[in-house]
């Protein structure tokens, strides 16, 4: 265990040389941690040259050894690259077993693939199965999906409160695409009262934090609903929008 933690000890102050002269033995032991370590490594050329052949190989040694983390990298090369032919039946098979032993990620990814139908026959009743998984373990961008199922009535009854709820949930975590979601549904008014100040403060954080044609969309829906607004409320809206990127560290 020392020697892990020498090793990220040593990856926390950007020592990747040592970083790997302390996990590479423990690899080569069979120690999970330090394989998907090295994988890691190998994967974003750090501390030596991007390789993906090799960092697939200490994902495929860890995900052999029943490790979840080494099973959800693993289907995630398969799904995404590079490594590996991209091939999204063996995705799923690693998600599976990663989501089965309770790994967040691997469950998220786990139902995009069932909602999308991509190596595995669609299922949406499926997909809401695992992001209500992932959500409950705080995965913001499961808790973002799972409100979109149910304000759309996908593989569960619809429910435009249950959808804010998670919306909401996602919002606290610091998920900042989830507030057009939020926006959209203040100023129509659904699940919840017509709030233009809550609309106006969701629209304007998308507008500062995305780029091409969602930040469009956001900026244009934003001038549309501060034209409903006095300058109170926007003053309030734009008051809130700069608490909500201070509380969560990000930068206007």
């Amino acid at each position: 265990m020392a020697h892990l933690e020498n090793g990220v000890a040593a990856y926390e102050r950007g020592d990747y040389a040592a970083a790997l002269k302390a996990w590479r033995p423990l690899a080569e032991r069979g120690d999970t941690k330090a394989q998907n370590n090295l994988g890691l490594m190998y994967h974003n050329g750090l501390g030596v040259p991007r390789n993906s052949a090799e960092a697939l190989r200490w994902f495929r040694k860890a995900a052999e050894r029943g490790d979840a983390d080494g099973q959800f990298f693993l289907g995630i090369i398969y799904a995404e690259g590079p490594g590996a032919p991209r091939d999204f039946a063996e995705a799923v098979r690693w998600y599976s077993k990663a989501a089965e032993q309770g790994q967040a990620g691997a469950q998220y990814n786990l139902g995009d693939m069932y909602q999308n139908g991509l190596g595995v026959r669609q299922d949406l009743a499926e997909a809401v199965k695992w992001y209500r998984k992932a959500a409950a373990q705080d995965d913001a961008d499961a808790q973002n999906n799972l409100g979109l199922m149910y304000e759309n009535g996908f593989g569960v009854r619809r429910d435009t409160a249950e959808a804010l709820r998670w919306y909401r949930r996602a919002a606290d975590r610091g998920h900042v695409d989830v507030w057009f979601n939020l926006a959209r549904l203040s100023a129509e008014g659904r699940g919840v009262p017509r709030d233009y100040v809550q609309a106006h403060m969701g629209f304007n954080l998308i507008a500062l934090r995305s780029s091409g044609q969602d930040r469009d969309d956001a900026a244009e829906a934003r001038d549309f609903v501060e034209s409903q607004m006095t300058p109170a409320q926007i003053a309030e809206a734009r008051k809130r929008a700069r608490a909500w990127l201070a509380k969560h560290a990000l930068e206007t």
